[in-house]
């Protein structure tokens, strides 16, 4: 690879401009994946279990009923929904990756839980007054460019049923993710997170003030030179902003929350916010 290409792709990019690649489909990433999900030692992509207990806890004090009909956007190996389906709710979870839906699958089966799963793209959610209840949970929601977002929205609005709720949770303002990071390279010999085979990978962050959005940039370099860029976006919200972008959306309430869940290994409890939309 020539040296000017690699210096030209570890530019800061123009603002949600994509990247190369996606770690969701990739058949051996996203297996590493659904294990840091299962791991109970950290929280890096799923809460702990006894977090994630106590949220649903909290959840069905704000969204209370019998028999709810709960949809869960971006549900990984289903580590929420079985909690709502064991409280007696009609469940679906849905998520972009194989190996997280064929994993809950299986764990729905052993456990004898009537759990419907879809290995989809939620922006590609098409069903209409279904949902009493719409979640999206571990900061999902934020990592949505705008026109991503709108496009989500107006499908959880079109699939809730009248007076249904979206809920969901986002990093706030406290957040100190709105900060520019240092440069990191990682050389692996045998595999790492990202290949099943030696890889050098460049990281950086970058922050956008205008759209108050973090960019996490990885560049991965394999044995065959091949350059792949993985891009993940990540947006802060104040209550007023929330407010402001459901709104627009058709939403009639929206109730804004602080202090919901502990700290975990990425985010204090003060940066992070849930928010209750209704339809």
């Amino acid at each position: 690879m020539k040296i000017k290409k690699l210096l030209k792709t570890a530019q800061k990019p123009e603002v949600y401009t994509p990247g190369t690649a996606l770690m969701w489909v990739d058949e051996y990433i996203s297996t590493q994946l659904l294990e840091t999900h299962l791991n109970q030692d950290i929280e890096l992509a799923s809460r702990k279990e006894t977090t994630i207990a106590s949220t649903v806890e909290w959840i069905l004090k704000k969204v209370p009923g019998d028999e709810l009909t709960i949809l869960d956007l971006g549900c990984g190996p289903g580590l929420y929904t079985e909690k709502f389906a064991q409280k007696g709710h009609c469940v679906t979870g849905m998520d972009f990756s194989s190996n997280s839906i064929r994993y809950a699958r299986e764990s729905a089966g052993r456990k004898k839980l009537d759990i419907s799963y879809k290995q989809q793209n939620y922006l590609e959610l098409e069903e209409e007054n279904r949902y009493d209840l719409i979640l999206m949970i571990f900061t999902d929601f934020g990592v949505l460019p705008p026109d991503q977002r709108k496009t989500l929205l107006s499908n959880i609005y079109r699939a809730l049923k009248p007076g249904g709720k979206f809920l969901f949770d986002v990093l706030n303002e406290n957040s100190p993710v709105k900060e520019s990071g240092a440069k990191e390279w990682e050389l692996s010999k045998k595999k790492g997170f990202w290949r099943n085979s030696p890889y050098l990978a460049f990281t950086e962050s970058f922050y956008y003030e205008k759209q108050k959005v973090t960019l996490n940039q990885h560049i991965i370099i394999d044995e065959t030179e091949e350059v792949a860029v993985y891009r993940f976006w990540i947006h802060t919200f104040s209550h007023a902003d929330l407010e402001s972008i459901l709104e627009l959306q058709g939403f009639h309430t929206t109730e804004c929350y602080d202090h919901v869940i502990p700290d975990c290994d990425m985010y204090r409890s003060e940066d992070v916010t849930f928010c209750v939309a209704g339809k």
